[in-house]
């Protein structure tokens, strides 16, 4: 159907399975669901098919059929190695598991492998962390992405099993982030932006090296891409000018497909000063700098209504996070850790939120 809607077949550069675990999928159907993808849409030579693995329950015959459908990415996830982490938050998982499941998709010609992993877990400590990263760092994944854990049980409600006395405080969060990323650096990973790390040869590296790094709601990546079509509940998608997200309730998507309806429930229209603050924070997120005025000339914006009466950013510039030369502002390399602190001060939505937001650190 979108498909359909769309002048002429669109132009296809990455496609990413994600949103839970898309190798629950049938081999056939996974090979079925790419076959028609690419006949509906015109996919580049060297588009990147990426897909998001849970270690424990692939299969032989699923990483076959991935290789057979074109897939080139995987991103699995780790989380940590620690047993006594992994029982807390019900997610067993070995090493040995892990290194089966990377072996058999390389074997399969899914050669770029990306690892998740998380530290602000119950029961975690730094030493967990550091031999967490250095076994995974072993089986050379290209990438890794290092999160930490967002306790928010309001919103899921699963979480709310954990032991909140178990969960590490802030500094302690800010000790393990720490440790796994010298831990990376020293296995001979180059850290991109807050929170992801890339072996040297790898596209994300280099996109930073050549000051063309982004991210979106994923992540860091190197799609230069302005449209983002989302598919199945929840999805969200990214127009030039704006968003749009499905239906959330697998009832009301399926109900709204199945009467030959699109999905899409709501949308926002980004205005011109939305689109100038999300370049700023784009370019911080990335580079850990950004020249205000330069970005707001690009958006024909006056840059002095995103400088001169930015409290937030005046009491950062104070506390030492940043300088600020002329609307050129630069993240203090000590407080990197802190850049979305920093980005946050030109978010013009962030104090009139209802939502609970997960730590920064």
């Amino acid at each position: 159907m979108v498909s359909d809607h769309a002048a002429g077949r669109l132009r296809v550069e990455k496609v990413h399975f994600g949103g839970g675990t898309p190798t629950i999928m049938s081999p056939e159907e996974m090979i079925a669901l790419t076959t028609l993808l690419r006949n509906r849409f015109n996919f580049a030579d060297d588009a990147e098919i990426a897909v998001e693995i849970d270690p424990r329950t692939l299969t032989a015959e699923m990483a076959a059929a991935l290789g057979s459908a074109g897939v080139s990415r995987a991103s699995l996830g780790v989380q940590s190695f620690d047993p006594v982490v992994q029982k807390a938050v019900n997610r067993v998982q070995s090493v040995e598991q892990t290194y089966k499941a990377v072996a058999g998709l390389r074997e399969c010609n899914v050669k770029q492998i990306n690892f998740d992993l998380i530290y602000g877990l119950p029961y975690q400590t730094v030493d967990s962390c550091v031999e967490s990263a250095t076994a995974a760092a072993t089986m050379r994944p290209d990438r890794f992405a290092v999160f930490g854990y967002a306790h928010v049980p309001s919103f899921k409600k699963h979480q709310r099993m954990i032991n909140e006395k178990a969960l590490p405080n802030g500094a302690a969060r800010h000790e393990q982030a720490l440790a796994i990323a010298e831990t990376l650096t020293a296995a001979g990973y180059r850290q991109i932006g807050l929170d992801h790390f890339a072996l040297p040869a790898d596209s994300l590296t280099q996109a930073q090296a050549k000051g063309i790094l982004r991210r979106n709601f994923q992540g860091y990546t190197t799609d230069q891409c302005d449209t983002l079509l989302g598919f199945g509940a929840s999805a969200i998608g990214r127009m030039a000018r704006g968003y749009l997200q499905n239906e959330v309730g697998l009832g009301s998507y399926a109900s709204r497909i199945d009467s030959g309806q699109l999905a899409t429930a709501k949308g926002y229209s980004l205005t011109a000063e939305d689109q100038v603050r999300g370049a700023i924070i784009e370019r911080l997120m990335c580079d850990f700098e950004a020249d205000v005025p330069s970005i707001a000339a690009l958006h024909k914006f006056d840059p002095d209504r995103l400088l001169k009466t930015n409290k937030r950013l005046t009491v950062l510039e104070d506390d030492g996070l940043l300088e600020n030369e002329g609307g050129f502002i630069r993240v203090a390399e000590t407080s990197h850790f802190l850049v979305r602190t920093v980005a946050a001060a030109f978010d013009a939505y962030i104090d009139h939120s209802p939502r609970t937001f997960s730590k920064a650190v």
